[in-house]
């Protein structure tokens, strides 16, 4: 059931709106501005009637909020007023609204105009969902990492979190196309992708083809010490799927991850920590594959073979 926010002070208001929708539609309901921002950022919705005329920050400068927030711009904002002049309508479309509905409520004109956006909405968020989706593996593609990365940035600076970058490939991956062929490539890129995605559970976790064989994936809120042996076990799954490498390179198609962990701060770039977690993978190539070097908080390397030792 598609979910919708309505934003109104009318208690009274709210409720009529609620009770017109609610059989077909999870109506949560936000009495102010401020609460409306708030369940919008971390809620996912459809849809969101917002009134007005409020106490306080009014409907206009709400919208103009959401229209500025990645996380929640994409989300369709009918406004609900008694104010029936062109000036506030053109000032409303102006700032992102696609609808208006007028006071006193019409229950059928609520319910078609309400059906029509959240149809658009879910057509919009499929043709989005297949744009950035790889085709070959069925995960997030560059284009959906690009998107995500700095969201998610922004939302560990404000939440003052830890975040975690970790880019990882596979092994001598050209040799092993040149041996068995592309299609075979193919169906090792994607047994890494499942391998790996069922490592990754939570909302927060995620993960991207980042170009051919390599992979990028993202984690908010936990330690260094955790994401480091979580890799150590996505590396050890990918290696005991016993996948057959090229006889001169090694027994077994393997990868070698790194990464780094950060708390970031508004002044840290994104792109300089992906940096960082680049040239972990390089030091793990480098010091002989299938192994996963990790950047700690302190800015100290860990080694996964050197700890085995």
């Amino acid at each position: 059931m598609e979910k919708i926010l309505i934003v109104d002070d009318s208690v009274l208001q709210a409720a009529k709106l609620k009770s017109i929708l609610e059989n077909e539609y999870d109506i949560s309901l936000a009495h102010t501005a401020e609460e409306g921002l708030r369940r919008a950022s971390k809620e996912a919705f459809s849809l969101i009637l917002l009134d007005v005329v409020m106490p306080g920050m009014d409907g206009f400068t709400l919208l103009k909020k959401l229209q500025e927030e990645i996380i929640t711009q994409s989300i369709p904002v009918i406004l609900i007023t008694s104010l029936s002049d062109v000036a506030n309508e053109q000032y409303g479309f102006v700032l992102g609204a696609v609808d208006y509905i007028t006071k006193p409520f019409n229950p059928l004109i609520v319910k078609a105009r309400v059906n029509t956006h959240v149809k658009l909405y879910q057509y919009r968020r499929q043709v989005e969902q297949q744009s950035m989706t790889d085709q070959l593996t069925g995960i997030a593609n560059r284009r959906r990492y690009d998107h995500y990365s700095i969201t998610k940035w922004k939302e560990a600076i404000r939440l003052r979190v830890p975040f975690s970058i970790c880019i990882f490939d596979i092994d001598r991956f050209k040799v092993y196309n040149d041996t068995f062929g592309h299609p075979a490539g193919d169906k090792v890129i994607a047994a890494v992708a499942k391998t790996a995605s069922s490592y990754l559970q939570r909302s927060t976790d995620f993960l991207a083809r980042y170009g051919g064989e390599e992979f990028v994936a993202l984690f908010m809120g936990d330690s260094a010490d955790r994401i480091f042996e979580h890799m150590k076990n996505i590396r050890q799954a990918v290696e005991d799927l016993h996948i057959p490498h090229a006889p001169a390179v090694s027994q077994w198609v393997t990868v070698s991850i790194g990464g780094v962990t950060v708390t970031p701060k508004a002044e840290n770039p994104y792109t300089f920590y992906l940096k960082v977690a680049d040239s972990m993978l390089y030091d793990a190539k480098k010091n002989g594959r299938n192994r996963v070097i990790w950047m700690d908080e302190q800015m100290k390397q860990r080694k996964e073979k050197e700890e085995e030792n």
